[in-house]
């Protein structure tokens, strides 16, 4: 499940795992409150399991991912060079956050931006 990335290890990063694919589901299943991702169909607890775990890697790594992406978008958006900057409190407001969590996230998203330039 985990594809090596040789470069970022010899860098000291720490490895990415690659997530299971989600499969969207059909929209007959949504009408079906037990049926997930049709783990209810695999009888063999083996199999079970394994896909169970691919799915939960996937959404913690999808979820990781979005995060990322909030934090970039927060940043953007507080850009004290932005005509149409907004403060931390709205921008907590928007994402239905607090304050302070708002701050931290911009912080985040304007090292995941620095991190991104080219040097």
């Amino acid at each position: 499940m985990t594809e090596p990335n040789p470069a970022s290890e010899s860098r000291g990063e720490p490895r990415r795992m690659r997530p299971a694919p989600l499969l969207f589901e059909p929209s007959e299943a949504a009408a079906d409150p037990e049926h997930f991702f049709d783990l209810e169909s695999i009888e063999d607890p083996g199999e079970l399991l394994g896909r169970a775990t691919e799915l939960a890697t996937a959404f913690r790594a999808a979820a990781d991912r979005a995060m990322e992406f909030q934090a970039v978008a927060a940043a953007q958006l507080a850009d004290p060079k932005r005509f149409d900057r907004l403060t931390d409190e709205a921008i907590a407001e928007r994402a239905e956050w607090t304050a302070d969590y708002a701050r931290k996230m911009i912080e985040f998203g304007r090292e995941l931006l620095a991190d991104s330039t080219p040097r």
